[in-house]
């Protein structure tokens, strides 16, 4: 997951399914360095599981909940994400306007860098 995260400084497992994260973000207006602990929860694997994301910076603090989903297709499997987000602090006084703009462009980043680290172990 570091490698996938971006502005990830720090990603270790604190307990089973329980990490702790350092998240260095700087994004137009959202700049910082935040710590977080994510929690995967309801997992039903290998096609589901929630992760519980809470968060705290100089910026202001975070909280969310994301459904990740994994089908088979007949192109490959198909990752769908759905997550409901709530800030506070500076991020929210920026305007959902932005900080849903910063949030696209880090998932965008995220699925991106996890199709390379996908791409990398197949080929291994």
């Amino acid at each position: 997951m570091r490698g996938a995260l971006p502005g990830c400084k720090s990603f270790e497992e604190v307990e089973e399914d329980v990490y702790d994260a350092e998240l260095g973000i700087n994004v137009g207006p959202v700049k910082g360095l935040f710590t977080a602990e994510v929690r995967q929860v309801e997992k039903r694997e290998p096609e589901f599981y929630k992760l519980i994301v809470h968060g705290k910076g100089k910026p202001g603090e975070i909280s969310a909940s994301a459904n990740m989903r994994l089908e088979d297709s007949e192109a490959g499997a198909i990752l769908t994400c759905s997550a409901d987000v709530s800030v506070t602090g500076m991020l929210a006084s920026v305007g959902q306007r932005v900080t849903g703009g910063v949030a696209k462009l880090l998932l965008g980043q995220f699925f991106k860098d996890i199709e390379k680290e996908a791409k990398k172990i197949v080929n291994l």
